[in-house]
C-alpha cells in the first residue's frame, strides 16, 4: 500500500494533472480531514471503482459499510475523504480501486481561507 501524499491547494491555485500518480494495485493510503478529496483521473475505456475503508462500529459491533464510488470511463471524481474514514491505527485512510489500468489519483486539501 502506497501513502499519498497531501497536496494543499493555494490562493494561486494548483497544477492537478501536475500531481497525480499512479494508482497502486496493492491500494493506497492518504490523510483524512474537512477540506480532504481524493482525486481519480480514469483514462481507461472501463469504468473502475474507489473504494474507502470505514472502520467505524456502532453499538461497539455493527460494521458501517465501506464506501464505493463508480468513477466513469475518461472522467475525474472528487472524493471527499472525511475523519469518517480515519483507521484508528494508521490515522490515515485505506483505498482500494478494482483496477489500476490507466487510473491515477492525487490527494488535495482545500483550507477554508
Amino acid at each position: 500500500m502506497a501513502a499519498l501524499s497531501t497536496h494543499v491547494v493555494p490562493l494561486q491555485g494548483l497544477q492537478l494533472d501536475a500531481q497525480l500518480a499512479a494508482a497502486t494495485s496493492g491500494g493506497d493510503d492518504c490523510q483524512t480531514g474537512q477540506g480532504v478529496f481524493l482525486v481519480v483521473k480514469n483514462a481507461d475505456a472501463s469504468a473502475h471503482t474507489v473504494t474507502l475503508a470505514t472502520p467505524q462500529t456502532v453499538d461497539g459491533d455493527l460494521t458501517v459499510s465501506d464506501r464505493t464510488v463508480s468513477v466513469a470511463a475518461g472522467k475525474t471524481s472528487m472524493i471527499p475523504v472525511t475523519d469518517r474514514y480515519r483507521n484508528p491505527g494508521t490515522g490515515r485512510a485505506a483505498i482500494t480501486y478494482d483496477g489500476v489500468t490507466s487510473v491515477s489519483v492525487a490527494v488535495i486539501r482545500v483550507s477554508a481561507s
